[in-house]
């Protein structure tokens, strides 16, 4: 049976957060002597001398709005990064408890792990990139708190199969984090809806990739009211800015806007894929479910450092477990795709390149 208060770490249950006199206080107040905030203002034509809401409740009023959940239910953090660092901080005892990771996936999970500590266990993808499921039964023990699934997965761009998700949902007694930074551009559903169905559950995802807010840097967990209060305590008491909370919300009135990209966006998935992989160089396009293509190669590398020298930036992952002689390329403009399509022409007509095995 799941159980949140045996999984959260004992210094985490006894912590007592950081709170203001403005947590404490009620009511209206003219004049604010409590935090030694510059009460004369900001060099700025905006005034920005007063400290946020350590909540961002307007905020998470609107993603509530848009969403379909409880703001009750939103964690907002400083870009999902922060979301799995205060995961990882309220239920992995350093050195003792195990996370449980499925490459090729988000590096930022083995990063936060090692930060923190925690003792990773890898359990890879199937060669189809969708998860070993005995494979993983077999990995988990009585310290395993966490299992991160990443869906649409990067940097492999497929969804991963909801029943198999589902299976562990309903059989794993710790905490499964679903990575649904890329779910606006998937046929598959999210999975923030399911959250009164599963307390193990926590849903991340982010306003950096269909919103096109990546410099403001917004992450956003969806969980049970218990788990986010958990996550509220850990967190620091002003981590998203003033500018940076007035700034999401004026993004967050243009969802029609949003919408249009994402379908502009899949519309040129599948342009650019299906012109790629007429090109000799390529091997194969793995379906995707997100904002990116993963192409496996004849070079990767020497195809890289031909679209540098071009001016043209992608992503090598041909060093990634499962991902050999793979390119990941963000879907750009059609501008863009144009460009990069110009240049990998006259990379096959200007270069023989031998065949990576």
């Amino acid at each position: 049976m799941f159980n949140l208060d045996t999984l959260i770490r004992e210094n985490i249950k006894r912590l007592v957060p950081y709170s203001t006199a403005r947590d404490e206080f009620k009511g209206e107040a003219a004049i604010f002597l409590d935090a030694n905030e510059n009460n004369f203002g900001s060099p700025l034509p905006v005034n920005y001398n007063r400290y946020p809401d350590p909540m961002q409740w307007k905020l998470k009023y609107k993603i509530a709005d848009i969403k379909g959940v409880p703001p009750q239910n939103i964690f907002v953090g400083h870009g999902s990064d922060e979301a799995i660092d205060v995961i990882y901080r309220s239920f992995v005892n350093p050195g003792a408890d195990n996370v449980i990771l499925c490459p090729p996936t988000y590096g930022m999970y083995e990063v936060s792990a090692h930060i923190n500590d925690a003792v990773i266990r890898k359990v890879s993808l199937t060669e189809d990139f969708q998860l070993d499921i005995p494979a993983l039964q077999q990995a988990i023990d009585d310290n395993t708190k966490l299992i991160f699934i990443c869906s649409p997965n990067n940097p492999t761009g497929n969804s991963i199969h909801r029943s198999d998700i589902e299976l562990l949902l309903n059989n794993f007694n710790g905490i499964v984090v679903i990575d649904e930074a890329y779910i606006n551009f998937s046929r598959q559903k999210t999975f923030i809806q399911e959250l009164t169905e599963y307390p193990n559950l926590v849903v991340l995802q982010t306003l950096s990739k269909a919103w096109g807010l990546a410099g403001l840097r917004i992450g956003m967990a969806f969980a049970s009211e218990d788990i986010i209060h958990t996550f509220n305590k850990v967190k620091p008491p002003y981590n998203i800015s003033q500018a940076t909370n007035e700034l999401a919300l004026q993004a967050l009135e243009n969802v029609s806007q949003v919408n249009e990209w994402i379908r502009e966006i899949v519309i040129e998935r599948d342009l650019l894929s299906a012109a790629m992989v007429q090109l000799p160089m390529v091997l194969h396009i793995y379906p995707s479910d997100a904002s990116f293509i993963l192409v496996k190669t004849t070079d990767a590398k020497g195809i890289y450092h031909y679209l540098t020298e071009q001016g043209i930036v992608v992503r090598d992952r041909s060093k990634v477990e499962l991902c050999m002689g793979c390119l990941r390329i963000t879907v750009g403009t059609p501008a863009e795709n144009l460009r990069l399509l110009e240049v990998l022409k006259s990379f096959n007509l200007k270069t023989e390149t031998p065949v990576s095995v």
